[in-house]
């Protein structure tokens, strides 16, 4: 099974239709969590330094426009359904306070927040549809979307070139090392802001007013 699966995917590294699956997966990832974009990108990488195809400097390319596109398109989703329901917020109660609270903290540290989260499957579509329902500024938005999507596309493909560069004879076992190690970096990325996020003060919240019988 092992040869069957190496011949799949050298024969999909090495065909032109591979570039548009990046794309796509990239995308779609940007917006729908599900699709498994990190794991693609990395394996693009193995198979650039273990065979020569696809060409490296194109799958970072590719990559990082498909996640700067998935990326806006999350926040366009919260900037149109998400927006909407935020702006019917009443004042006073514990959802208003709590957006105006997201509101002020994007504000503060937007930029930071929206590049470490794309190391973060499924963070990163969480902040940019908060950021869109928000209404974060999409001058502010994209360029360092920009960057976010670029830097975790190089970094995805240089993952992945490490290890097929580890295992040149075989591929297979670079992919299992390059994804390790993306997890490996993506636990620690968690773990910092985890314990971040519990030193942060919480905003502070007014009851909900009571309905009299």
């Amino acid at each position: 099974m092992g040869d069957a699966l190496l011949h799949f995917a050298e024969e999909l590294m090495s065909s032109g239709w591979i570039y548009l699956v990046l794309f796509a997966f990239a995308t779609l990832d940007g917006f729908f969590p599900a699709v498994p974009s990190e794991t693609l990108v990395v394996t693009a990488g193995v198979f650039a330094a273990a065979t020569g195809e696809p060409n490296l400097f194109a799958v970072i390319a590719v990559a990082a426009v498909g996640a700067f596109v998935g990326d806006h398109i999350s926040y366009w989703l919260g900037r149109g359904a998400g927006g909407r329901l935020l702006d019917r917020t009443k004042p006073g109660t514990k959802r208003h306070t709590a957006v105006q609270w997201a509101r002020r903290s994007l504000g503060e540290r937007g930029a930071l927040i929206l590049v470490v989260a794309r190391y973060i499957p499924g963070g990163r579509t969480a902040v940019t549809l908060t950021m869109g329902s928000v209404r974060y500024p999409l001058r502010s938005f994209t360029p360092y979307a920009a960057l976010a999507a670029a830097s975790w596309a190089l970094y995805c493909t240089l993952v992945g070139y490490i290890g097929g560069k580890a295992f040149e004879d075989n591929p297979l076992k670079g992919v299992v090392l390059g994804i390790g190690l993306a997890l490996g970096v993506t636990l620690i990325v968690e773990v910092v802001r985890h314990q971040r996020a519990k030193r942060r003060p919480q905003p502070e919240v007014e009851s909900e007013p009571e309905l009299v019988a």
